[in-house]
């Protein structure tokens, strides 16, 4: 079986709705994702076809990277947001060089195991460093162990960024790093 590894198109927004709201409802959500599937279910088509916009082909500050089954069925999907020098991050945290951080990493779970997530996460560096960008990011939850086992094969390793989760979680997350080549 082959997959088409390739970026969305703005106007498959209703592709990347479904897919976030399943990737919501897997059995790690909770430590993957910093939104619930009611959060996301409640807002409105608009949302969705403005962030499916930012991140479609051609986009330069954001990029999301499906992997599309023989049928057409999206099944696994990442995106790569662009980070500037001298701003700050999601979390409050200022953003000292040029750099991607890989956030929304979703593999359906028949699908796991099979090597998507390296073509996906080849794809999203390759488009990152096509940027210039100096090195790529991502933040894990300390207790989401199959994440971080992957992320440390696909060369990305700890920095010792830790950021705290607010609310009634006294979880932490973790920073992953990996230097352009």
């Amino acid at each position: 079986m082959s997959y088409l590894i390739r970026s969305v198109r703005a106007e498959e927004w209703p592709a990347a709705k479904e897919l976030r709201l399943l990737a919501l409802r897997d059995p790690v959500a909770h430590l993957a994702f910093l939104e619930t599937y009611e959060e996301a279910l409640a807002k409105p088509d608009s949302f969705w076809q403005e962030r499916t916009a930012g991140a479609a082909e051609g986009v330069g500050e954001a990029q999301q990277i499906i992997a599309e089954g023989p049928g057409g069925e999206w099944v696994a999907t990442l995106t790569v947001l662009v980070e500037e020098a001298g701003t700050k991050d999601w979390a409050g945290f200022p953003v000292e060089q040029r750099q991607g951080h890989v956030v929304g990493v979703f593999v359906r779970g028949e699908f796991r195991g099979i090597g998507l997530t390296e073509v996906l996460f080849d794809a999203g560096l390759e488009w990152a460093w096509s940027r210039g960008l100096e090195r790529v990011r991502l933040i894990v939850h300390e207790d989401n162990g199959r994440a971080r086992t992957f992320y440390r094969r696909a060369g990305f390793l700890p920095s010792g960024v830790v950021v705290p989760l607010g609310g009634d979680s006294d979880g932490r997350e973790l920073e992953y790093v990996l230097e352009r080549p």
